[in-house]
């Protein structure tokens, strides 16, 4: 139903609005992202051009793997604000950035996150890891 919504606006939408959306089709890609990219895997993996393979499928969440020529990376989807929470306390643990949305995370190098980000929106935030600092190593 938003996805509807969300196409009848920009239907009605005068033609400068409609030329900057042609020229910027990254950012229609992260608005259309923002509407739907809640709802599937499938849907995200799609708007950065993976044929994704699902690899969790659970309650709390879903999770696909895409392989591509820019990198490998993790989509997981969450059904609810909350389940999303959670998962980010716990990898928090481990540490690294992710791309974070709206019910949703993508787990990659930095590097391609910052590639991906156009295309889905989301923010990329850095987790601290927990535990000791790698000392030198003894050679």
């Amino acid at each position: 139903m938003l996805l509807l919504t969300a196409t009848a606006t920009a239907c009605g939408a005068g033609d400068q609005e409609k030329t900057s959306a042609q020229s910027s089709p990254s950012n229609v890609a992260a608005t259309v992202a923002g509407v739907v990219a809640p709802a599937k895997v499938e849907v995200i993996a799609d708007l950065t051009g993976c044929k994704v393979k699902i690899r969790t499928e659970a309650d709390e969440l879903r999770e696909g793997v895409c392989h591509t020529k820019k990198g490998d990376y993790l989509i997981t989807t969450f059904p609810a604000e909350k389940y999303k929470l959670t998962w980010l306390d716990a990898a928090a643990v481990y540490g690294g950035k992710y791309l974070v949305g709206t019910r949703w995370v993508v787990s990659a190098k930095p590097g391609l996150l910052e590639q991906l980000r156009p295309q889905l929106g989301g923010n990329i935030q850095q987790l601290q890891g927990v535990g000791p600092t790698p000392g030198p190593s003894a050679s």
